[in-house]
């Protein structure tokens, strides 16, 4: 993974502060600040500068990577996959969800069919930035299907339950904007760890998990823990959890969010037709 590179070069500078400033970098990338200690030479108080390492954030890396490869991500036209999510909502933690989706990024288009719960198999979802009025296009399903296509603002009340976010923040470069939002947030308090983990497979792909842990509960912090898994040959997170501090000393932690991208198929070459509801491979009415 190109963290890793990341993380080799950052070593390399720090051997070469090492020789000009004899300091130990101890394999993080730092600099250096002059510490003013008065010392009475017998006819004058003169400074001395002693340079005191300050070393680089642990999230730091993280943070340069995902800036980095944004732009690329941003690059891809568009990708299907089979999304599973499960959020806590309202402090319950959800039923997990497994929906096909279909995502564009030139005009933003989402479009979305559950697979399960059985309950809401069937269900369908289109939004695309600028067409029917930013609506939400959708339907249900079983009784709710005789309502037929409704048009709702995507962050009502209606489009919103059972949802931790409006559909208008799904997908992958979505989720690398929220992960950037609170890395750039995170790096400026302390008490924070992260641990790169290789070998780990999310459905039979290779990935590197990054898990970012603050373990004292802070109110800068929205998590406990966080893992991301980095597909190593698309380079571009596939699954994304976090979890809440345990309520009591002892206890597990709890599930505050999870996605997870299997199936990846990138510039796929969708059409409107892809995220219009007149479709007639769709089930709208």
């Amino acid at each position: 993974m190109k963290i890793k590179k990341i993380v080799s070069i950052l070593s390399v500078a720090a051997v070469a502060a090492f020789l000009v400033l004899s300091v130990s970098a101890n394999g993080l990338a730092q600099t250096v600040r002059p510490v003013n200690n008065g010392v009475n030479n017998g006819t004058e108080r003169v400074a001395s500068r002693r340079m005191e390492p300050v070393l680089e954030h642990p999230l730091v890396p993280v943070v340069r990577w995902a800036e980095k490869e944004r732009p690329k991500i941003a690059l891809i036209k568009d990708y299907s996959a089979t999304l599973t999510k499960q959020e806590c909502i309202n402090g319950e933690v959800q039923e997990a969800q497994i929906m096909d989706v279909k995502v564009r990024h030139e005009p933003f288009s989402v479009y979305l069919k559950f697979v399960y719960p059985r309950s809401m198999a069937g269900q369908e979802a289109i939004y695309v930035a600028g067409k029917n009025d930013n609506k939400l296009v959708a339907h249900g399903v079983g009784i709710q299907k005789v309502v037929g296509t409704v048009f709702l603002d995507p962050k009502s009340m209606f489009a919103m339950k059972g949802n931790k976010y409006p559909i208008t923040e799904m997908g992958v470069l979505n989720l690398v904007d929220k992960l950037l939002e609170v890395g750039r947030r995170d790096v400026k308090f302390g008490e924070c760890t992260v641990n790169y983990s290789e070998q780990v497979k999310i459905d039979n792909r290779e990935c590197t998990l990054i898990q970012v842990t603050h373990p004292i509960p802070r109110k800068n912090f929205i998590f406990n823990i966080a893992r991301i898994f980095i597909d190593k040959e698309l380079n571009i997170p596939i699954r994304y959890e976090s979890f809440d501090w345990p309520k009591k000393e002892g206890a597990p932690v709890t599930l505050i969010e999870a996605y997870t991208y299997q199936k990846l198929r990138l510039n796929v070459g969708f059409t409107d037709e892809d995220f219009s509801h007149l479709n007639p491979a769709y089930d709208y009415k």
